[in-house]
């Protein structure tokens, strides 16, 4: 779990837990508050602690180095000669960001970009590229091949080539749509609820936030929302991108393995997270890179000036740690003493509103501009402050549930980032002391001496309390990636997670098992939020919502479902019904989350389990236990789980069979059918899929003997021999074989779920790439509504559908 700190750290804090004095570590659980929790965790925070984060920390260097930076330069060289240039660009990144400012590898570096983004008809990446690289000294006696190929890209440009859609070939992953979609027809939309000064959130006026004791704040509709319809859209206060974190000697064996595999961090901006093949590298470290220029100002102006000196330390603490500074950075100094203000006691919990009914805040009430207003009516963990940093930092942090362990792993964390910090240079303009307003009596005089170190002991307590919030209140953002061989022509992508993020709306949204929304994640130019799905209740600030979110990750939230006045709008925190049971997903939510789920899928479900054994998820039984998709060998009547006590197992619901089956039987069979299918879909990364489909087939047919045509890992051979026949052009048997996979992820999601919309996407693609114009028509229609339910008109995949529709109909 990378959002925790390393488990060496996690271990040797641990470890320094248990010998823990029985009187301090009495004093550290007793204690009430952030700040003196803070507080206790730093006079135990010593020298010796410091020595042994340095030595993780020199496992994860992120220095820059010019020997790397050549050999990295020479692996692009070598996919470039073999016209792989994508590998090749992504190479010539890796070697720029190791490349010391000085270094001669610099301007090489960027020169051979250039030559791989032109060949990916990149051409103003590509002439960007060239610039950096005669500004950093390339080698007066080539740049006439620069010229040449400048002279080239702007040929290409001026002839309208940049930013073409070629949405004809919709299975080829080498080709790129528009960085922008042409929206000069489309009026700015009206806004819902814009609040505060900078506009990162807009919620819809058919829903309000209400608060309760047991709830604590949540959105609740007061109007009718159609299913599709946008319910809010937010962008994160601060968010941070997911490291590989190899250790130095894991990146050497990475680099002489025969083909390198690039993570997200090599292929996303690492402050707006959105995809680029041309990142521009950190000037001070090698790790660190975003999209353009302007990306890499405001990442250094907002965090990474700190951060930049502590990279490595920080890959050691953990993204929770990471992610909790940049939001303490950001919010400044003046915010973090007025937050600090809002609330009664300070650094605790605060205690339960009295009442009833829950209230609900109407949008008179969420001003973030009159705090006092807000503290004489409720307490200020119930109120909404919009997109201002209060409302991160009303956030519950639960010091008192998180167990001491837990808690002092925390502390003892943030207190050596603090212990790092005091000796890194200077404070950040956000914490300039001279910038700062004196707001109350205690403020003290800019000439006292220490008052730096208060000020900064005031930054350590901020981050151990977000910290502590982001437990319960971390947000992943996911995006489809593409995960196929870059030759293939058959799409193959998944859903995975690329940064943590917590969002100052999307946290009112409390858990449901089965949720009654959807999300979306963009980043970069898809956060663009106007259109058709911004409807006229949207209203005029929405068009500085898209100014503000051009450059940045976004969230959308729909309603899946219609929803009628009264109901809570909700959505899910990671464990699903439809694809964990109950037992499990309950136990991992009171672990992380605090609560036990009583949601209407566990509800249901609760007693269904009675009697069920371990954990089928890993083996394609899913969170429906009596619909598990097995059936009987002798009969093939289905499978059902024994529910008498003396009993184990499944046994044949037909009463004249009476087939049994052990627990230990079915989980061995299942593996076997998981283990063949895992090694088929390495066979076809291998550009072998004769061979792949030989195995599928031979799995097919074991698995027939016990699995019926809907249980998942059917879904999942289906899936493999569709992309099987399609890499050997067999269009009609892929066809068929998807859609034998598509009825087994209905009966596992749902006939409106977006997982059967991206299956069904990937068959119109089979359809249209096989010429069957009437099946890739009727397939088109079905994908358009749930993508469009899902993820909103402006999805990729909703433009490509179109471009197929348009080639079709001729």
């Amino acid at each position: 779990m990378k959002d925790l700190p390393r488990i060496q750290w996690q271990d040797h804090v641990a470890q320094k837990w248990m010998t823990l004095d029985p009187e301090l570590k009495e004093n550290f659980t007793s204690a009430l508050g952030i700040d003196d929790v803070f507080k206790c965790a730093l006079t135990q925070t010593t020298q010796e602690d410091l020595d042994f984060l340095q030595g993780l920390s020199n496992r994860h260097s992120v220095q820059k180095i010019s020997e790397q930076a050549e050999r990295w330069r020479e692996r692009g060289n070598s996919s470039f000669k073999t016209r792989d240039y994508t590998d090749a660009a992504l190479h010539y990144s890796q070697a720029l960001c190791f490349a010391p400012q000085s270094s001669e590898q610099l301007p090489l570096c960027y020169a051979n970009r250039s030559a791989a983004l032109y060949h990916l008809q990149l051409y103003q990446e590509s002439l960007d590229d060239i610039d950096r690289a005669l500004n950093h000294g390339y080698p007066s006696h080539l740049q006439y091949k620069l010229q040449h190929r400048r002279t080239q890209c702007l040929s290409h440009l001026s002839v309208g080539q940049k930013g073409e859609l070629d949405y004809h070939r919709p299975v080829s992953k080498d080709h790129k749509g528009p960085e922008t979609v042409e929206k000069t027809n489309l009026k700015p939309p009206k806004t819902y609820i814009h609040d505060g000064t900078d506009p990162k959130c807009c919620v819809s006026p058919q829903v309000a936030v209400c608060f309760s004791p047991e709830k604590g704040r949540h959105l609740v509709v007061t109007e009718r929302i159609a299913a599709g319809e946008v319910i809010l859209k937010d962008r994160p206060y601060s968010c941070v991108l997911i490291p590989r974190m190899e250790e130095v000697e894991g990146k050497e064996k990475r680099e002489t393995t025969e083909k390198v595999v690039f993570g997200t961090e090599d292929r996303h901006c690492h402050r707006c997270l959105c995809e680029t093949m041309c990142p521009v590298p950190c000037q001070g470290c090698s790790y660190s890179r975003y999209c353009s220029g302007g990306c890499r100002r405001e990442a250094w102006e907002e965090h990474h000036r700190w951060e930049c000196p502590l990279g490595a330390d920080l890959m050691v603490m953990g993204v929770m740690s990471q992610l909790a500074l940049r939001v303490a950075l950001k919010a400044g100094l003046k915010n973090v003493q007025m937050a600090r203000e809002t609330i009664r006691d300070k650094d605790s919990d605060p205690p339960p509103v009295t009442g009833s009914r829950p209230s609900c805040l109407n949008n008179d009430s969420v001003s973030s501009n009159d705090f006092s207003f807000h503290t004489n009516k409720a307490e200020p963990s119930a109120l909404y402050y919009g997109d201002s940093y209060l409302s991160i930092y009303h956030l519950l942090h639960h010091l008192n549930r998180h167990s001491p362990g837990m808690r002092f792993l925390c502390a003892v964390t943030v207190a050596a980032l603090y212990l790092k910090l005091s000796r890194a240079g200077p404070l950040p303009a956000s914490w300039d002391l001279s910038g700062s307003s004196k707001t109350n009596s205690q403020s003290h005089n800019p000439d006292d001496e220490g008052e730096t170190a208060d000020w900064l002991w005031l930054l350590g307590s901020a981050v151990l309390r977000h910290m502590l919030q982001l437990r319960c209140n971390a947000q992943a953002v996911t995006m489809l990636q593409d995960t196929g061989a870059s030759d293939s022509v058959v799409l193959s992508n998944q859903e995975i997670r690329i940064a943590t993020a917590i969002f100052p709306t999307l946290s009112l949204l409390n858990h449901s098992c089965c949720p009654n929304t959807s999300l979306a994640f963009s980043a970069g130019a898809n956060t663009e939020l106007s259109g058709p799905d911004m409807s006229a209740d949207f209203g005029e600030d929405v068009a500085e919502f898209n100014r503000a979110a051009c450059c940045g990750v976004s969230v959308t939230v729909r309603a899946a479902k219609a929803l009628t006045p009264g109901q809570e709008i909700l959505h899910c925190y990671g464990p699903h019904s439809s694809r964990m049971m109950t037992r499990k997903r309950q136990r991992l939510l009171q672990g992380q989350y605090y609560f036990l789920c009583k949601c209407e899928a566990c509800n249901l479900q609760e007693e269904e389990e009675e009697g069920s054994e371990g954990s089928w998820q890993g083996l394609g039984i899913g969170g429906r236990p009596n619909d598990a998709g097995l059936q009987c060998g002798k009969c093939k009547g289905p499978l059902k789980k024994c529910h008498k006590v003396t009993e184990t197992g499944f046994t044949c619901s037909q009463p004249s069979c009476g087939q049994r089956m052990s627990y230990s039987e079915v989980r061995r069979r299942l593996q076997e059918v998981r283990d063949h299918l895992d090694k088929a879909l390495d066979l076809m990364e291998r550009d072998r899929p004769d061979e792949a489909l030989r195995l599928l087939e031979r799995t097919r047919s074991q698995s027939g003997l016990i699995l019926t045509e809907t249980h998942r890992l059917q879904g999942e051979l289906a899936d493999a021999m569709a992309r099987a026949y399609a890499t050997m052009g067999d269009w009609n048997s892929a066809a068929s074989h998807l859609e034998r996979s598509a009825a087994a992820i209905i009966s596992q999601y749902g006939e409106d779920s977006i997982e059967l919309g991206r299956q069904l996407f990937k068959l119109a693609q089979i359809h249209f790439n096989g010429g069957a114009i009437r099946p890739a028509l009727s397939v088109i229609l079905r994908v358009r509504r749930l993508l469009s339910l899902h993820c909103g008109p402006h999805c990729p995949e909703l433009h490509e559908l179109q471009a197929m529709e348009d080639c079709l109909r001729g």
